[in-house]
């Protein structure tokens, strides 16, 4: 053990030791249970790809589990499933997370496994390419799913030309070009301690554990990450027409970052407009008005930056009065939503986050996230305290901001009753409630 490790105490039982190497490690454990959630967080995703890298992040998360210096892809599945243990990853433009699940005595080859795919990688070229085809075939299937396609056109129409609004998946033309040296540099370059977490939650003792990462990620690397490129809500329009039984569509705005002040109530906005089966629009679109099957609302919010949505699925016939019945919905609510809707959308948002700590797995995510994201872990009290100290007039002025701000238009499908963009922003400008005293991306 090094003698120059600190640690601190975090909310409840979880502990957070800061190696000399910069690394953080953080452990949750949890009474009545006999295994163990752990997993590497790396503050590293698809919006840290240069131009030239565009699915990179996400190539890589394929990449990890197959094959480095000491074992081979099938070596690697044979010792984790041989203790009936399970492996996985996964990429966000922000963060990627390897993650493993065993019994608490196997604790020592998970993180012997998880050291040497990120630490030894062999990127065999065979590989490499097979991989390459495998995300292939994945942006295929996503492409004949206009549920998800209009998901990856409204991120796009958010933040054009930007990292951050470009598919994780990348392009087939992007994907196949890549080599092992660029999988390797892209690594290098962005996988660093600053940068990273390692977690987990279960039968856990934290001593042992530093212990062990300690020892296994010695040469992780500890030169400075690079610095990160702002990114920045603009706002615009992305449609295909395309022949099929529904059109689907999404409206947004800017919304903000995690960091900002007017985060929660824009969490509790969203919630209150389109989070259940008692939201405005919900009651509204689908409950009086027949014109949707699923209609919900979202907020998705980045270290820098956010955007707030609107999706729904309609008959192409209805486009038109969908788009201008949920704007008119989104006007009303940001104008006169109740102190009742807004207690409802507070208890909808405190039981999603008090929900998402009752298992292993997400309490070690929201460890590392938090400490990723805020420097420490955040308690349950401090997140549900500040929804319950929200007031209706400030979740109002965060739904009055972010109509103030640039419009953005998505939708695949038979798009031909759909008014473009400059028509819907007219008319959302025609009755938009003074613009509040907050900071929205875009405004």
């Amino acid at each position: 053990m090094s003698p120059n490790r600190t640690t601190v105490d975090g909310p409840g039982d979880i502990k957070v030791t800061t190696l000399p190497s910069g690394l953080r490690v953080a452990t949750d454990p949890m009474a009545l249970v006999e295994t163990v959630r752990l997993g590497v967080w790396v503050d590293a995703g698809s919006r840290d790809e240069r131009l030239e890298e565009h699915g990179m992040a996400h190539l890589l998360e394929h990449m990890a589990f197959k094959g480095t210096s000491r074992r081979t892809a099938k070596d690697i599945a044979e010792e984790i499933e041989a203790v009936g243990g399970d492996l996985n990853a996964m990429t966000s433009p922000e963060q990627t997370a390897f993650v493993a699940k065993v019994l608490a005595a196997d604790t020592p080859l998970a993180l012997d496994i998880l050291s040497d795919i990120l630490l030894e990688p062999s990127f065999d070229a065979e590989e490499l390419g097979r991989e390459q085809d495998v995300i292939v075939q994945e942006i295929g299937a996503y492409k004949d799913s206009p549920e998800e396609l209009v998901h990856d056109y409204f991120t796009e129409a958010a933040f054009p030309k930007q990292a951050i609004g470009r598919t994780i998946l990348g392009t087939p033309d992007s994907v196949t070009s890549f080599d092992r040296g660029a999988v390797g540099g892209f690594l290098a370059r962005n996988y660093k301690t600053a940068h990273t977490v390692i977690a987990a939650a279960g039968k856990v003792e934290h001593e042992r554990f530093t212990d062990e990462v300690e020892r296994l990620f010695s040469r992780f690397p500890q030169e400075a990450p690079p610095a990160d490129a702002e990114a920045r809500y603009l706002g615009g329009e992305m449609r295909e027409n395309r022949r099929a039984e529904q059109a689907h569509v999404m409206l947004g705005f800017g919304g903000v970052s995690y960091l900002d002040d007017a985060h929660d109530a824009v969490q509790v906005f969203a919630s209150a407009v389109g989070g259940g089966m008692s939201s405005r629009l919900f009651q509204d679109i689908r409950e009086t008005r027949g014109l949707a099957y699923s209609i919900y609302a979202f907020h998705s919010a980045y270290r820098d930056t956010g955007a707030f949505g609107i999706y729904a699925g309609t008959d192409p016939q209805k486009t038109r009065e969908l788009a201008l019945v949920t704007l008119d919905v989104l006007r009303r609510a940001a104008d006169d939503l109740t102190g009742e809707e807004i207690r409802r959308a507070k208890a909808q948002s405190k039981m999603a986050l008090l929900s998402a700590q009752e298992a292993a797995a997400p309490r070690a995510s929201f460890m590392a996230r938090s400490l990723l994201a805020y420097g420490r872990v955040l308690s349950r009290e401090e997140l549900t305290g500040r929804i319950d100290r929200l007031s209706v007039e400030e979740v109002r002025a965060a739904g009055q901001s972010l109509l103030r701000t640039p419009m953005v238009v998505a939708a695949v499908g038979p798009l031909k009753k759909l008014p473009r963009l400059p028509d819907l922003a007219r008319q959302l400008r025609e009755a938009v409630p003074a613009p509040a005293a907050l900071r929205l991306a875009g405004g």
